[in-house]
């Protein structure tokens, strides 16, 4: 059953990598929303991008149904730069405008032969893929998405961009490459802000705290602290509900930042903080 409020009722989104995690979250409440959601990723019904993890983009995109908007399902290697343009294009021909853009897709986690305990091992001892994962399929397909999606605002004068990190660029995230590429993030949200100039269109760094996907520890004393994948959607729609939001563009916010400004809070009524606190 729907239980949208309608405040992006006629609202045009896409959500990248949105299989699963943070961007299946987003979708979701993007749809309570009452918002178009184009949902894209590498995992499909027909082929999985992570063997161990079913969800897929038509499910994302069903869930955005049943939550009261309208999901879309594209499949989309965003390494592909083609695939990256047909997508937008997509939006194109069907509305004619894109309201909201958020750039979620990772690659950096996927499994490599090299060293599965990379977290501790010397960047000198790593494989060259766990960065092209970081950087290839994350910070790269968040410019190549922004590349073919931003021109769709500039000519409506409106938009929001949301980045999706784990930083807010305040300290080293003890891992090179991780390092890099996510504080890269926010260096492309104040680049592309100050590209954009005066422009009504917001972009900002958003970074979710300890969420409960997937990958993450499933039992009740891990998940008792952590935030649903719904709490970086209530940002997200908080952002792209705010008349003013273009003030912030440029800037890095944690989750936590936010549920304090807008006043939302998660899905159980907490309001956690923001994780690392240091970050």
């Amino acid at each position: 059953m729907s239980n949208t409020d309608g405040s992006l009722s006629g609202k045009v989104a896409v959500v990248t990598g949105a299989s699963r995690g943070a961007g299946r979250g987003i979708a979701r409440v993007l749809g309570q929303r009452g918002a178009t959601v184009y949902v894209t990723g590498r995992t499909t019904k027909e082929h999985r991008s992570v063997d161990e993890f079913p969800h897929s983009i038509e499910e994302t995109a069903a869930e955005v149904d049943e939550a009261g908007g309208h999901g879309i399902a594209i499949p989309c290697d965003h390494t592909d730069d083609a695939a990256v343009e047909a997508v937008f294009a997509r939006v194109r021909d069907d509305h004619g405008k894109l309201d909201v853009l958020v750039c979620n897709a990772w690659g950096g986690y996927m499994p490599y032969d090299q060293h599965n305990d990379w977290w501790s091992v010397p960047f000198w001892e790593q494989s060259m893929a766990r960065w092209d994962g970081m950087f290839t399929s994350g910070l790269r397909a968040h410019i190549s998405s922004c590349m073919y999606g931003i021109p769709l605002m500039v000519s409506a004068g409106q938009g929001l961009v949301v980045l999706t990190t784990f930083t807010r660029g305040r300290r080293y995230l003890g891992n090179v490459f991780y390092d890099v590429a996510k504080n890269g993030v926010c260096r492309l949200a104040s680049g592309l802000a100050a590209d954009l100039g005066d422009r009504e269109i917001a972009v900002i760094a958003l970074s979710p705290g300890w969420m409960a996907v997937e990958r993450m520890p499933n039992d009740a004393q891990s998940r008792a602290q952590m935030e649903s994948p719904e709490y970086i959607g209530r940002a997200v729609a908080a952002l792209a509900e705010d008349p003013g939001v273009a003030r912030r563009s440029g800037q890095s916010f944690a989750v936590g930042d936010l549920a304090r400004m807008y006043g939302f809070k998660d899905i159980d009524g907490r309001q956690p903080t923001s994780y690392p606190i240091e970050v």
